[in-house]
Formats: C-alpha cells, sequence, structure tokens
C-alpha cells in the first residue's frame, strides 16, 4: 500500500493547483465552495459553464483511458486532483453522473458505437446524466425493479414505461441511464436491460422533489413509452443486473473521491465556527472534532488502498466493501457535531420562510448518506457475504 506520493505525483499536484489557481477566479469566483451536498441548487448555469472550462484545461475524465480522452491517471493522481480541488474550492460537479458512472460503465460494458456517441459530449461538459435505479418500491432492493422495456417490432425501437424516484438534477439532464425490466415474466434480477435515454422526448416527464432542505435537486421521473433505441441498451436484453452492478462499483469506488475531498472543506467550516463561538473550549466538543480528524484522515488513506486493487468493470477489492460505509457514517456523524457546535443557533433559521446556513443544510442532507447507494444496513450485509463469506441472509 502507497501511502506517499512520487516525484512525479507531486509534479502532477503542482500542475493541477496551479492551473486551479489561475482559471477558478473571476466570472467563477462566486461559484468557490458552492455546490456541495444539501447546495446543488446553487449557480447552476454557472456550474455548467465551469464543466466546460474545466474540459479546456483537461481536468474532465481524468481517469479515463487516453484512448477514450481521459489522463490515465492513477488513483493517487485522482486523489490529488481532487484534493487539490477541494483546497482551491471547486465546485460541486455538475457532470459528475457523467463522467464518474456512465463513463467509467461504457468504457466497460458498452459497444464501440455507444462510445462514440456518448463519451465526448460527457469530456466536454455538455451532456448531463442522471440516474435512472431507484423506484417507490426498488430502493435498496434494486431486483425489485417494475419499469418495463417493451421493444417495438414496427419502430425498431425500446419503449420504456415506469417510474424512477430520487433522480438527482434530473431536470438539468439530458441522459438518464435506466434499469428496466425488459422480460415481463421475469423476477429479481432476471429480465433486466440497462438503457440509454434521452430526456427531452414527450414520453418523459420530471417532477421536483422538495426535501427538509427546503431545495428539489432531487426528482422523480415518470416514462410512458419513452423511446429509446435499439442500439441504446448496454449488453443484452437479460444482462442489466451485470452492467448495474459493475456501475454501482464505480458509485461506491472512485466516484466518491471528489465528494470525500470537499469533506475537508465541511470539517474545517465546522472548526472554524468552534473556535469563534468558544465549543472549542468544550473537551467533549474537543474530542469529536480530533475524532472526525482522524477518520479524515483514514479516509484518505483508505481511498488509495482500496481504490488501487479495483477492476476496470467497477469490481471492487474485499477490502473495499467497506468504503461506502466508512464514509458514509462519517459524513453522517460530521453532520451531527456540526449542529452541536452551533448550539442553540442550530434551531434558528438564517431567514424566512426556510432559509438555512451551510451547517444545518450539512445535517440535513447527511441523513441520506446511509440510504444512498446502498444503506449502511445492506452495506453490512455486502461485507459480511461477498467479502467474508458468511452464509447469506435468508431471503424470501
Amino acid at each position: 500500500m502507497k501511502l506517499s506520493f512520487s516525484a512525479a505525483d507531486e509534479a502532477f499536484r503542482a500542475e493541477v493547483a496551479d492551473w486551479l489557481a489561475a482559471n477558478l477566479c473571476g466570472e467563477f469566483e462566486c461559484i468557490r465552495y458552492r455546490g456541495g451536498p444539501g447546495d446543488e441548487h446553487s449557480f447552476v448555469e454557472e456550474r455548467k459553464a465551469w464543466e466546460r472550462k474545466l474540459h479546456e484545461g483537461g481536468w474532465t475524465g481524468i481517469g479515463w483511458p487516453r484512448e477514450y480522452g481521459g489522463r490515465g491517471a492513477s488513483i493517487e493522481q485522482q486523489v490529488i486532483f481532487n484534493e487539490e480541488y477541494a483546497r482551491s474550492g471547486g465546485p460541486g460537479r455538475m457532470g459528475h453522473i457523467g463522467e464518474t458512472l456512465t463513463g467509467p460503465t461504457l468504457i466497460a460494458f458498452g459497444t464501440p458505437q455507444q462510445k462514440e456517441r456518448y463519451l465526448p459530449g460527457i469530456l466536454r461538459g455538455e451532456d448531463l446524466w442522471c440516474q435512472g435505479y431507484s423506484e417507490p418500491s426498488a430502493g435498496s432492493d434494486l431486483a425489485n425493479v417494475k419499469t418495463k422495456a417493451r421493444f417495438d417490432e414496427s419502430s425498431g425501437q425500446w419503449l420504456i414505461s415506469g417510474q424512477k424516484v430520487w433522480t438527482s438534477l434530473a431536470h438539468e439532464s439530458r441522459y438518464c441511464f435506466v434499469i428496466a425490466r425488459t422480460d415481463p415474466a421475469s423476477v429479481g434480477h432476471r429480465g433486466l436491460g440497462f438503457f440509454l435515454l434521452a430526456m427531452d422526448q414527450p414520453g418523459v416527464v420530471v417532477r421536483p422533489i422538495e426535501q427538509l432542505t427546503g431545495t428539489c435537486e432531487f426528482t422523480e421521473v415518470f416514462f410512458d413509452e419513452a423511446v429509446c433505441g435499439a442500439d441504446d441498451i448496454v449488453g443484452a436484453p437479460g444482462d442489466g443486473w451485470k452492467v448495474a452492478m459493475g456501475l454501482l462499483g464505480f458509485e461506491r469506488g472512485v466516484s466518491t473521491l471528489g465528494q470525500q475531498m470537499l469533506f475537508q472543506n465541511e470539517f474545517d467550516e465546522v472548526v472554524r465556527i468552534a473556535r469563534e463561538n468558544g465549543a472549542a473550549a468544550d473537551p467533549t466538543i474537543r474530542q469529536r472534532i480530533a475524532d472526525a480528524h482522524v477518520g479524515l484522515r483514514i479516509m484518505r488513506f483508505n481511498s488509495m488502498r482500496m481504490l488501487s486493487g479495483g477492476g476496470d468493470d467497477g469490481s471492487l477489492s474485499r477490502e473495499a466493501m467497506i468504503y461506502k460505509l466508512y464514509w458514509a457514517t462519517w459524513h453522517r456523524n460530521l453532520g451531527k457535531l456540526a449542529m452541536d457546535v452551533l448550539g442553540p443557533e442550530s434551531e434558528i433559521l438564517d431567514g424566512a420562510p426556510y432559509e438555512l446556513n451551510r451547517l444545518q443544510s450539512l445535517y440535513l442532507f447527511t441523513r441520506a448518506d446511509t440510504i444512498y447507494g446502498g444503506t449502511n444496513q445492506i452495506q453490512r450485509n455486502i461485507i459480511a457475504e461477498r467479502a467474508l463469506g458468511m452464509p447469506r441472509e435468508p431471503r424470501g
């Protein structure tokens, strides 16, 4: 396991830091430190422009293979990029889902035609993607998907009908990857397909979901015979589960690096306020701050240790199966610490009718971290069954 960086890696760090210092300013000054968890609704158009700026500098898809337009960056270099991005105040990424989920999944499982059609737009920061996995009756139990895909022989196209929920930024997205049932008689993980669907069409309706934070970055999406091309299914009909699990491997692995490096900024804000309002004088608060600092450092080292052992198809090493459970629990606890640092002020709104400060939004949003992408309970089952080889949980 590497816990230090080579001279070449440090030269890469200097290159990243210099570019960010020269470009994350001027028209982009307003988006520094914005757009993170609970703040995704802020400065949307400016952050879209920032995605295009990143592409101009060659900083999108840095972990993608060079033959697909990426930099072929190592895990260490991806950690470095995200550290410097967070340190400079880089905003939450609008293209996160396309770059870290759709792109790697197409590289691993897509056809040459699919790669040629979709990868360039993701890299350019022009084509934003959303995720069509969860349904009202299929959250952590993804195998319970009810959305149906029917192939229409007369038009030579797939027709998708059903509902997805908790779809991040669907109202800003050009495309959605959708898990749907290609065999209506199938159950469980059999008979599924993985589809690439255009959002701007009559058969797609997006409705916002207002959250406890007062924002609506999550949506529910309804498909009423939405059209999907015959060549826009990844893999064969029935291969959807395999592709979906590959994508979840990316979601629970490398895709979280950027998000986790931004945790440092949130932690620093908690420490700053604790010093300003005197909460740091409380030995219990000081101990919790120290624990959070240690946990954040462990998370960084785990990133390099665990993710370096993964496969190109999204598969993770056995050690990496603790990854999502660890960071989600740490982040949830940081939200609790933030409220205790604020003290009585944590109960007071910044303004009417429902204007939250950054730490209040952080606290409410971190409630979801231990749910999405597989609940903590599901993560523990994965660790027990797949990493430790324990008997499978009884089902049925």
